[in-house]
């Protein structure tokens, strides 16, 4: 059992890894792109060479991200199947739909005319090219739809039935696991918080070349586009963070209670905007769960009903079997210990199932599989040794939501404060304070990008398919050493891929810095 622990640990250890490494590079992609295609439109519709000059300057810095973050994304989809075989069989068919879409459809589209609008300025029409500027921009959302599609089926299983005989799930409802609420709140959450990474890149960047006082008009615009889109990106992604905490409180309230270190929920249950956990506080003990905390009256039960008087479950309240319903109201339901018992039930009704098929008894298998489909939706829990086991680590989940949330709130304030300095105090450019504070907050703005991630993944451990198949039931048959070499090897490849984007990025900068924008025709 130690050694299956380990395994599961090392395993999700270096998913995390793979995945947070990708992260780095996904937003930039998607948010630089759409700033790339209305500089080349504002290009076209100017004739302005100054703007075709900067359409290419940050067109250089997208494809050096473009080209790092693919490595990244395929060493995550073999991951599946070499460290967690056990979940690629049993719902692979589901799981695998939508990134073999992304693969034959968004994938090939981004690389087809990627090559368009890098080779192609002087072989194909202005036009042409800048369809094929826009179309890279929205293939690379598309991409992002139907990995998110994938990753919301495993947080909200829909669309799907589990056939005895096979001893799988398959899907039944293509349309419901493509437009589930959840995978579209995550997409739009996503995609557009990439706006804002990227928006707040361009004004950080900018702000150098103000602070080494070259290329200062091309600064300036390129801080006017980079803010409204960073801007357009913060509101939607705040918009879409409501519906995804909607969507949390309705299928994942243990994430919510963990997000917020609940314990004990209440009716009109407030919101906590600034604290310190107690680390000595468990589920089964009487401490109080915070050390320091400021919040705000009703906030959480507003958060996640849009009632302020609702009442929120908190993690003992789940756990004794107290939950809210889709439509916001309380019932008593299942404690998290019958859930076990009925998942093993259902574990007990599928080997009653497999016994009866090898025998032949019709009856037998008709009669197992009716049990099974009953208690179904806990077979996870069966895996599970005790309803504690069902409780995600409170301390990350709760840190990481926190500083996505006031980070989130310090670039709503960012991208506000450019667009009126830009547009009505362009003298406090100058200033060398607001300059590095412009970029400095690009390593703040990814910090904000991964505590959204650490706080969507961890928030639903165990689960790696909520409700349904815990980790430890979903790794391959591999040692411990094995996951430790290919971790080690991970992190070193990942580290030498990022500090050479960086290195390359930062040459290309300097580069481009040296480049006199202002004697370029308009």
């Amino acid at each position: 059992m130690n050694d299956l622990m380990s395994v599961v640990d090392w395993s999700r250890a270096q998913f995390a890894l793979t995945a947070m490494y990708h992260w780095l590079f996904v937003p930039l992609t998607l948010g630089l792109s759409v700033i790339v295609a209305i500089m080349e439109t504002i290009y076209l519709r100017t004739r302005s060479e100054r703007w075709l000059a900067i359409t290419k300057f940050w067109m250089s810095l997208f494809g050096i991200n473009f080209a790092v973050g693919v490595a990244t994304g395929i060493i995550l989809e073999f991951e599946f199947g070499a460290n967690w075989s056990n979940y690629s069989w049993f719902v692979g068919d589901i799981f695998g739909a939508p990134l073999a879409i992304e693969g034959l459809l968004a994938f090939f589209m981004e690389s087809t005319f990627i090559a368009v609008m890098f080779f192609g300025w002087k072989k194909v029409s202005p036009r042409f090219h800048l369809a094929a500027t826009w179309l890279t921009a929205i293939g690379a959302s598309i991409s992002a739809l139907w990995i998110l599609v994938a990753n919301g089926w495993m947080q909200y299983p829909v669309g799907m039935k589990f056939d005895p005989a096979q001893m799988r799930n398959v899907m039944d409802d293509f349309w419901a696991v493509a437009f589930s609420p959840v995978a579209m709140h995550k997409f739009i959450h996503a995609v557009f918080s990439g706006w804002c990474l990227a928006g707040v890149f361009v004004v950080g960047v900018s702000c150098w070349f103000l602070l080494k006082k070259r290329n200062e008009a091309m600064a300036k615009s390129s801080i006017k586009v980079g803010a409204w889109v960073g801007m357009a990106g913060m509101l939607l992604t705040m918009w879409s963070g409501d519906g995804s905490a909607l969507d949390v409180a309705r299928v994942q309230p243990m994430k919510l209670a963990a997000m917020e270190g609940l314990y004990k929920g209440k009716c009109g249950q407030e919101i906590v905007a600034f604290g310190i956990l107690n680390p000595a506080k468990t589920p089964e003990n009487d401490e109080d769960p915070y050390l320091f905390d400021i919040s705000i009256p009703y906030g959480l039960s507003f958060l996640a009903t849009h009632s302020p008087n609702a009442f929120v479950p908190g993690i003992n309240d789940l756990i004794d079997g107290i939950e809210i319903t889709e439509s916001g109201d309380t019932i008593n339901t299942v404690s998290y210990a019958q859930r076990i018992e009925l998942g093993r039930r259902a574990h007990e009704s599928l080997r009653a199932f497999d016994s009866a098929s090898a025998q032949g008894d019709t009856a037998a298998m008709a009669a197992a599989a009716k049990e099974l489909e009953v208690n179904y939706p806990y077979f996870g829990y069966g895996y599970l040794d005790s309803p504690y086991e069902a409780v995600p680590p409170v301390a990350l989940t709760f840190y990481s939501f926190h500083i996505m949330v006031i980070l989130g709130g310090y670039l709503l304030l960012f991208m506000l404060l450019a667009l009126w300095m830009v547009y009505k105090r362009p003298s406090l450019l100058a200033n060398r304070l607001v300059l590095w504070v412009g970029m400095l907050t690009i390593p703040v703005v990814y910090v904000c990008s991964q505590a959204g991630w650490v706080t969507a993944e961890v928030g639903r451990q165990p689960w790696i398919i909520q409700n349904i198949m815990p980790c430890k039931a979903a790794i391959s048959d591999i040692t411990v050493a094995d996951v430790q070499l290919t971790f080690w090897m991970f992190a070193a490849v990942f580290t030498a891929f990022l500090a050479a984007e960086v290195g390359i990025m930062l040459k290309t900068i300097a580069k481009g810095s040296k480049k006199d924008y202002s004697t370029v025709k308009h």
